[in-house]
């Protein structure tokens, strides 16, 4: 019972992933509230409280204690009305999983402004929100745990998908930000790049020989199998663990790098524009990152 005693909010525990780290961290002894608006994929069309509401139900089935919360994570006040949830439901909070998520994929130059606004307020505003209101009960009893949500599309790349992977992106370093600014207070921020077949993953193409073969390896891979880092990150375990990215792939965890220096050049008497062409980028040039997406740098089936 790792999280005995402790209280977590999981956004977007209606299904997939969510609802699988809603399930864990009640059978580890947390209480959840369980926030999903019950939207579409792409968070459009008619909500709904029946997927939140099913997790309550196994939750409450197999044993452990939850409420359902249908509040958006995209607004200041509605995310604040999230955290009040766990406060007037348990009394404490211990545990936010900024989880909550829509899809909006369409190629860069296609792209509107409507599908980039979507897509940034759920992902990078709504960690934002749920965090910042997180942060006040989190300071005030001096611990916390953040888990929060990236992609490798943002960490690495992929097609179609500017308006998620800039948001996944800006997810890390929010993580970062927050475990820079409230270590002092005892909190603890660390992200998770999932891998897992679920409604997220569900729109990725199959038409190709080459998408087949990459979806069938993604539907090999159940959305549960994240579930027990993210309960490990949440619990005094890890308390020394923040500003760090992992990757649950199957029964692989890796741990991802963050951008450093590779290389540098220097000219005692400064550089021109010409200098840079002749000198700088033949030195720089064979540490240049290549156009890499997922699948290119996970290219081994999951173990």
């Amino acid at each position: 019972m790792m999280l005995d005693g402790k209280v977590a909010i999981i956004t977007g525990a209606g299904g997939g992933i969510g609802r699988e780290i809603a399930l864990a961290m009640a059978m580890a002894g947390a209480k959840v509230v369980v926030n999903d608006i019950g939207a579409s994929l792409t968070g459009e069309g008619e909500t709904s409280a029946t997927p939140g509401q099913q997790t309550v139900a196994i939750i409450q089935q197999r044993g452990g204690q939850a409420v359902a919360n249908t509040d958006s994570v995209a607004g200041w006040d509605s995310a604040r009305r999230i955290v009040q949830s766990a406060m007037d439901s348990f009394g404490r909070l211990d545990i936010v999983v900024n989880n909550a998520g829509i899809l909006r994929d369409q190629i860069f130059h296609k792209m509107s402004e409507t599908e980039w606004r979507a897509v940034v307020d759920v992902h990078l505003h709504g960690s934002f929100f749920v965090s910042r209101a997180a942060a006040e009960p989190f300071r005030a009893q001096g611990s916390g745990a953040f888990v929060h949500m990236t992609s490798t599309s943002g960490l690495i790349g992929n097609f179609g998908q500017a308006n998620y992977s800039a948001a996944k992106l800006g997810i890390l370093a929010l993580s970062k930000s927050i475990a820079l600014d409230m270590q002092r207070f005892g909190v603890r921020s660390n992200c998770i790049a999932p891998f897992a077949w679920s409604r997220m993953t569900s729109s990725i193409p199959a038409e190709t020989p080459e998408q087949k073969a990459r979806v069938a390896k993604l539907q090999a891979m159940g959305p549960e199998k994240n579930a027990p880092l993210a309960v490990f990150l949440a619990s005094d375990a890890a308390r020394e663990v923040t500003g760090q990215v992992f990757a649950p792939r199957m029964n692989e965890i890796f741990l991802f790098s963050q951008p450093r220096p590779v290389r540098s050049v220097h000219r005692g008497e400064g550089w021109t524009p010409e200098a840079i062409a002749e000198q700088a980028l033949p030195a720089l040039r064979s540490h240049f990152l290549p156009l890499d997406r997922s699948p290119d740098v996970f290219s081994w089936d999951p173990i």
